[in-house]
């Protein structure tokens, strides 16, 4: 298990030092208190270092192997250091047989790294993945969450580059990275989907949100890749709100930082599997989708 632990650099572990207490006192004594604080960690490092495992371990008196456990447990979760850009390349029989290993390749030879590393200005990182969900569609990749079907060799260099420009022009109508997602709250696994009120065309996403002392409901476009939103309360622009599920209550809480602001994401369930993911930040259009 030791050597599977990622180590860091002594300035991110003493920053991990000073930064950890807090936030392990202000937790201690919830039921999901682990499971939280490793969320915030990840939220605040962009994954888990050996150090920060270390220290919950010893502050919340459990033994490493449960924390360690914890932190393999969720796949929302990484012990090794991301690059900005999370490329996924998928491995399954299906994307397989059409190629994939081909387009792996080719990413590999235009990052210039292998599969489960990341590039030396932490630009990129690349990944393979069993399966996208998307089998009639391969060979697939996802990039920050953005899927790319039918993906040929000569593409992948469009996909980079792409990436490097950013995903912020979006056509709801013919772009094909658009498409509906059904949630559900990811503590009561509750529907948050509202079907009496559309957006896009589609049933919007209803939580509630929190900022200063206001409180109210936001309703999501269900569009993944869609930034169409209503809100009870105008949220001024680069204030991060906090959000609730309406039903348990309970506040949504990410694992994830944003790849646009470094803010810790909103995590919503997606039906049939998945998670996509928020950035609280007003104004800010950083959303990712992590798959299974």
């Amino acid at each position: 298990m030791h050597s599977e632990i990622v180590r860091h650099d002594a300035e991110n572990k003493e920053a991990t030092s000073d930064d950890i207490r807090g936030l392990i006192q202000r937790h201690q004594g919830n039921h999901s208190g682990l499971l939280t604080i490793l969320q915030e960690i990840q939220g605040q490092f962009g994954y888990l270092p050996e150090a920060a495992l270390r220290m919950v371990a010893e502050k919340t008196g459990r033994s490493l192997i449960d924390v360690y456990g914890v932190a393999t447990f969720y796949k929302a979760f990484s012990l090794k250091l991301r690059g900005k850009h999370l490329v996924s390349v998928c491995m399954g029989t299906a994307c397989h047989v059409r190629g994939g290993p081909v387009i792996l390749k080719e990413f590999e030879q235009q990052l210039e790294i292998k599969a489960g590393k990341t590039t030396r200005d932490r630009e990129f990182t690349i990944e393979t993945v069993n399966c996208l969900g998307a089998c009639a569609l391969g060979p697939t990749v996802v990039v920050d969450g953005h899927y790319f079907p039918n993906v040929s060799k000569a593409k992948v260099k469009e996909i980079i580059n792409r990436t490097r420009q950013g995903f912020d022009t979006v056509k709801i109508t013919t772009d094909d990275r658009i498409f509906p997602v059904e949630v559900c709250c990811s503590r009561c696994n509750h529907s948050l989907m509202d079907s009496s009120h559309l957006i896009d065309g589609f049933p919007s996403i209803r939580v509630t949100v929190s900022f200063g002392q206001l409180h109210g409901w936001i309703r999501l476009s269900c569009l993944y890749g869609s930034y169409n939103t209503e809100l009870e309360h105008d949220v001024p622009q680069d204030v991060v709100a906090h959000f609730f599920c309406p039903h348990c209550h309970s506040e949504l809480i990410g694992a994830r930082a944003c790849p646009e602001c470094g803010i810790a994401m909103v995590p919503m369930i997606i039906r049939g599997g998945g998670v996509v993911q928020i950035c609280p930040r007003q104004g800010c259009k950083g959303h990712l989708l992590d798959v299974g």
